[in-house]
Parts: C-alpha cells; structure tokens; sequence
C-alpha cells in the first residue's frame, strides 16, 4: 500500500493527514474552510485517494496560511506515499470539462517541481473563496510533491465551476499518472532516475 501520515504545526496551522494513493476515493475533510473542504473532497473522490484530513489554522487572519501549508502537506505526503516510483505512468493528463468551463491540466511525477497554472478568473472569488487560492495550493503541493504541472482555464465565466475543474482535473491527472503499468520495468526515465 502506498500511504504516508504527515503531521505540521506552526504559529499559523496546525494540520494532520493520512493519505492512501490506491484507495476509492473516500475522504474525511476538515479545513474550516467549507469551500476548500468542497475541493478537496472532489480532488480526493477523482483521483481515487482516501484521504483523512485536519487542519486548524488563523482563519480569522484569512485563508492564505491554511490553503498553503494544506498543500505543503499533502505535496509532502505524496511525495511519500509515491515512494520510489517504479513502474509508474509518471505522466497523467485530464480535460475536465464542468459546464460553461474547461480546464486542460498536465502532470509529470518527475522529481522537479515546477507549476504553470494559468487562470484568468483570478482575481474574483468564489463566494468567500479568493480564486487566487487556487494557484497559492497547487504551488505549494507540486513544489513538496517534486511534481511537474501545467494547468490552462482554457474557456470558462463561473469562478466555483473554474476552481472545481482545477481540482477535478488534478486528481484525474495524478490518478492516470500514479497509476502503475506492469510493462513499465523500473523508474519510468531513460536516465534511471526521477529527481
């Protein structure tokens, strides 16, 4: 079983997660943030991961610490559970499309951490949920996962339906990628090395 367990308390959060990479997609969520509780919950049930998740931060701050050291810690807790990487996909790719909304969204589990996420409803909320959240966690998670991640708001108007394709999308994405061939012999990489 690929799973991991990481803890993280800071003057900002205090955050516990146990996740399992082949679960069924199972989640217990708990941000205090009801609307990044909603998009983890859909990150979790697309990608198939079981994840048990509690996080209390300085919300009467705002959200920005929480959404951060959450993908800290998740990015973190991947990159655990992913171990060693043999016999990965390494590459997952997703176009999700949710109503008005396509996102088109690239992975590459490569050791190098670098995220391209191109939203240009950015600036606008989501009900109490800054939509500029949505690249702060993506950040923060591919720059711990050691993930590689190319991320396009290609069409969309509803910023709710802009940040759930985004989540959607990364899940289906990690999913394809972390999913394991029994053709692929080893590391996934001509070099004989992922990092």
């Amino acid at each position: 079983m690929r799973t991991s367990e990481i803890s993280r308390k800071t003057y900002e959060t205090d955050i516990h997660l146990k996740l399992n990479i082949d679960g069924s997609g199972n989640g217990s969520i708990s941000t205090g943030i009801g609307f990044f509780d909603h998009m983890l919950d859909l990150f979790t049930r697309h990608g198939l991961f079981d994840l048990a998740l509690k996080a209390v931060g300085d919300l009467h701050v705002d959200f920005h610490h929480t959404v951060e050291d959450v993908g800290l810690c998740l990015g973190a807790a991947f990159k655990q559970a992913i171990g060693d990487k043999y016999g990965i996909n390494r590459y997952g790719f997703s176009s999700l499309p949710m109503d008005e909304t396509l996102v088109n969204v690239s992975v590459d589990v490569s050791g190098r951490p670098i995220l391209n996420l191109v939203n240009p409803l950015e600036n606008r909320s989501a009900g109490d949920f800054p939509l500029d959240l949505v690249k702060v966690f993506f950040q923060a998670f591919s720059g711990q996962g050691g993930i590689t991640a190319h991320a396009f708001l290609i069409t969309g108007s509803d910023p709710h339906h802009a940040a759930e394709a985004f989540f959607k999308g990364f899940g289906r994405a990690l999913r394809e990628a972390l999913e394991k061939d029994a053709r692929v012999q080893g590391i996934p990489s001509t070099k004989g090395s992922l990092d």
